[in-house]
């Protein structure tokens, strides 16, 4: 772990805004997308980058909005890894979004997060807050093996319904399906038959499937010589270098999502999920009119 000081916290705009105050992560997943050489990290992706200054820079940023939005975090680094339990800057970048009236949408695969259970709560009751949770495998032993450093998914189903209980909005990320691994219809109706449980708003699932680059890809092929064996040669063969790395069961699993998820009431077009996680309730946007007026 080392520490920067950035110069700036938030990408994006036109309603809706990112959020990293970590760069690299702890939780040993086999899959992990970020570990791409596109993402040019220049230290070890264990070594966490921790953005110490990250509160100040989003109060600075927060204070000069006119209008509040969402903000989301966790999307490239986990803002609920191992060093958030002594460190604190999430649970310190949720105090200024509470501050300042913007809502939240926090993806993560720990159950940390419900340490902030009472921030969470604020800012969903004056705001919006929706807790993200990526899910890809119900078996214990080998969600070990694919996401070694972080509680497994029944630990997470917990956590949903958790915050269901409180009434705190949440989305499923059903990626990655790894080929031969875990894209099998019972581990596929296991997860959709626990997200439905714990009223999950939405489920995001872009294919069975994964995506392989650059530095990614050499990962995950020396993990599944670790653990799988024989299994990198039917990837090599099957799959070449490709981007994206779908499973064999893709088209009957595909349907068996996207028909459970109609049968629950559950959104499952990945463009009508990410349009909830980005609306601003619009009761919170006249109130901030109101308050502009009346100041």
């Amino acid at each position: 772990m080392h520490f920067v000081d950035a110069k700036g916290i938030l990408t994006g705009g036109h309603g809706y805004y990112g959020m990293n105050v970590y760069r690299g992560c702890t939780h040993g997943c086999i899959y992990c997308d970020s570990r791409s050489a596109c993402y040019q990290f220049t230290h070890a992706f264990e070594d966490v980058e921790v953005k110490r200054n990250a509160p100040e820079l989003l109060e600075a940023a927060l204070r000069s909005k006119r209008r509040p939005c969402m903000i989301g975090t966790g999307s490239m680094c986990d803002p609920y890894m191992h060093c958030e339990e002594q460190l604190l800057i999430s649970r310190k970048c949720l105090e200024v979004i509470c501050k300042y009236g913007f809502g939240a949408a926090i993806q993560t695969k720990s159950d940390r997060i419900l340490r902030d259970m009472d921030l969470i709560d604020s800012i969903n009751r004056q705001a919006k807050c929706v807790v993200q949770m990526t899910l890809t495998t119900y078996d214990s032993a080998l969600c070990r093996i694919v996401e070694p450093n972080v509680c497994d998914t029944r630990r997470r189903i917990d956590v949903l319904e958790a915050f269901r209980a409180r009434g705190i909005p949440a989305v499923v990320w059903l990626t990655p399906i790894l080929p031969f691994i875990n894209d099998t219809e019972e581990n596929i109706a296991s997860i959709l038959r626990a997200c439905a449980k714990a009223g999950v708003k939405g489920i995001i699932c872009f294919d069975m499937g994964l995506t392989l680059r650059d530095g990614d890809r050499e990962y995950y092929y020396a993990a599944l010589d670790r653990h799988f064996p024989g299994l990198k040669e039917v990837y090599a063969k099957r799959y070449g270098n490709a981007y994206e790395v779908s499973s064999p069961n893709s088209g009957p699993l595909m349907r068996l999502f996207h028909s459970f998820c109609e049968q629950n009431g559950i959104l499952h077009r990945p463009e009508d999920v990410f349009h909830y996680l980005r609306q601003f309730p619009e009761r919170c946007r006249q109130m901030s009119l109101f308050d502009d007026f009346g100041a």
